[in-house]
């Protein structure tokens, strides 16, 4: 069994209050979740400001090139969505 777990910041310019920045996360969260199955998405940091986060993403499989794959997917998706910005993006790959 493979675990893939995914940090990346995110940076939002637009902001002008952390009811703004949830906004925007939401619908992004719902945007991943409704594309990708089976992942499980959060805001994992950074929650008290209002033009960050960091969001934690995860998957398990029994291959570790879907894990890799859908992770590699995943972050291509949020950085085309024209929402948010791309910061650091940290990637690990756990076999159980």
């Amino acid at each position: 069994m493979f675990v893939g777990i995914l940090r990346i910041d995110l940076y939002m310019d637009g902001n002008r209050s952390l009811k703004d920045k949830r906004q925007t996360l939401k619908s992004l969260i719902h945007r991943a979740k409704s594309r990708f199955n089976n992942i499980s998405i959060a805001e994992v940091d950074s929650n008290d400001l209002w033009q960050k986060a960091t969001i934690g993403i995860c998957i398990v499989s029994n291959e570790k090139r879907l894990v890799n794959s859908v992770l590699d997917q995943i972050t291509d998706f949020i950085d085309s969505s024209g929402i948010v910005q791309m910061g650091r993006r940290e990637l690990e790959i756990i076999n159980i």
